[in-house]
C-alpha cells in the first residue's frame, strides 16, 4: 500500500491531555451509559487539523463481561451511510461529468415513471434533498423475500407527496439513489466506495458486509425477535438493507469514530483526493425547499438541533438510527464523530436524543472557549 493522501496524513493526533480537557464531556458520556442509553461509545473529534480527542467508552453491551469500546470498536452506522457513502459516490460521479443532479430518475430507472404522471419530473437532486414525495419509509421486508423484488417495491412505492412540494426524510428514495449510482458507475455500489472512496481515503475499517473476522470488533445492535429472530451482530441492523444484501444506498456501512474523523477532515480541506471545493461546497449548500435543514444528501443544523448549540450554521452533519452521529463545521474547522449501539438491547429508547447534544455542547464549549 502507498503512501497515505497528504490531507489524509496532515490529521495529526493531539490528544494527550483529553481526559482533563474535555472531562465533562466524558463524564456525561458515563453517566449516560450507567443510565442505560446505551451501552458504549466511541468518539474522535478533529479541530484545526489536529485529532484533538479519540476515545472509547463502556461496553459493547450491558453484561460486565462483554469487551470494552476502544477507539478501534467498529460501529454499524446505519443512516450515517448516506453521507459518507451515497452522497460521495454522487459527489464523485457529478464531477466526473458521470451524474447530472437534475437528470430525472425515470432516465436511469424507466420503471420508476411507469405509474403515476408525476414521477417523470422527479430528479436526482430532488432525490438527495429528500425533496422527492418518495414516501420516507415503507417495512418492505415485510413483503419481499429478495433484493430484486425489495428494489422493484422501492421503485415503484405510491408517492406521498406532489414532487418538489415539501421536503420529507427518505429512506426509500436513497435505496432508489444507490441502485442509480451504480448502474451510472457500471458497478456494485460497496465496491465503486471502496475503491474510490474508503480506499484512497485509508479507510481501514470501513466497509459495507463486514468479514466474519470482524465480528468480535463490532457491537451487537439488537436482539432482533421480530425478524431475523437472533441478536444482530456484524450485519446490518436495517430490515430493507438486510433483504437487499447489507448493500444500499440508505444504510449498511460499518466504521470507526477514527475513520470517519478521517473523512470528515478530507471535507473540511476542500475534499481531496476525492472531489474539488466546489463540489464540497455544491452538496452542503442549502436548498431552497429545505428552508434551510437540508443541503444534497446532508443535514443541516436546525434549531434546536442534535448538534447542540455551537456548530455554526454552515455546519453539516448526518445521524443514523443505531445512534450514531457525525457533525462537521468548516467555520470552526471542526468535527464531532459519536459512534453508539443505543438500540441494544432493543430499539424503543429514544434517550440519545438529549444525551447527544448536551455531549456537543460539553466537546465545543470548551474548544470555543479555549480560542
Amino acid at each position: 500500500m502507498g503512501p497515505e493522501p497528504q490531507s489524509v496524513a496532515s490529521l495529526l493526533p493531539a490528544y494527550r491531555n483529553q481526559e482533563t480537557l474535555f472531562a465533562g464531556a466524558w463524564e456525561l458520556l458515563d453517566r449516560a451509559i450507567a443510565s442505560r442509553c446505551f451501552p458504549g461509545a466511541s468518539v474522535a473529534v478533529t479541530w484545526r487539523s489536529k485529532l484533538v480527542a479519540l476515545k472509547g467508552l463502556g461496553r459493547f453491551t450491558y453484561d460486565e463481561a462483554s469487551p470494552q469500546v476502544t477507539p478501534d470498536t467498529i460501529y454499524d452506522i446505519a443512516s450515517v451511510s448516506k453521507v459518507l457513502a451515497t452522497t460521495t459516490a454522487a459527489m464523485i460521479l457529478y464531477e466526473r461529468g458521470e451524474l447530472d443532479l437534475d437528470l430525472p430518475v425515470a432516465a436511469v430507472l424507466p420503471q420508476f415513471a411507469a405509474s403515476d404522471p408525476r414521477r417523470p419530473r422527479i430528479s436526482l437532486r430532488m432525490l438527495l434533498a429528500h425533496s422527492s414525495g418518495v414516501p420516507g419509509y415503507e417495512p418492505l421486508f415485510q413483503r419481499c423475500r429478495t433484493r430484486e423484488e425489495l428494489l422493484a417495491a422501492a421503485i415503484t412505492l405510491p408517492l406521498s407527496a406532489e414532487p418538489g412540494s415539501r421536503v420529507e426524510y427518505s429512506d426509500i428514495g436513497f435505496i432508489v439513489l444507490g441502485e442509480i449510482l451504480a448502474r451510472l458507475a457500471d458497478e456494485p455500489l460497496d465496491r465503486f466506495c471502496q475503491r474510490h472512496i474508503f480506499g484512497p481515503l485509508g479507510l481501514t475499517h470501513t466497509t459495507f458486509n463486514p468479514p466474519p473476522g470482524w465480528k468480535p470488533a463490532i457491537p451487537p445492535t439488537e436482539d432482533d425477535r421480530n425478524f431475523r429472530h437472533r441478536v444482530i451482530q456484524g450485519e446490518v441492523h436495517d430490515e430493507n438493507a438486510s433483504v437487499l444484501g447489507g448493500v444500499a444506498g440508505h444504510a449498511g456501512a460499518f466504521s470507526t469514530a477514527h475513520d470517519l474523523a478521517r473523512f470528515a477532515h478530507c471535507l473540511l480541506g476542500g475534499g481531496a483526493p476525492l472531489v474539488r471545493p466546489e463540489t464540497v461546497a455544491l452538496f452542503i449548500r442549502p436548498e431552497s425547499l429545505a428552508r434551510n435543514q437540508r443541503a444534497l444528501g446532508w443535514d443541516l443544523p436546525s434549531r434546536p438541533s442534535q448538534s447542540g448549540s455551537y456548530f455554526s450554521p454552515r455546519s453539516f452533519g448526518h445521524l443514523g438510527f443505531t445512534g450514531c452521529s457525525l457533525w462537521i463545521d468548516p467555520e470552526k474547522d471542526l468535527s464531532v464523530a459519536l459512534l453508539t449501539n443505543r438500540t441494544w438491547p432493543q430499539r424503543a429508547s429514544q434517550a440519545i436524543k438529549s444525551v447527544r447534544p448536551e455531549f456537543h455542547d460539553a466537546l465545543l464549549g470548551v474548544l470555543v472557549h479555549s480560542t
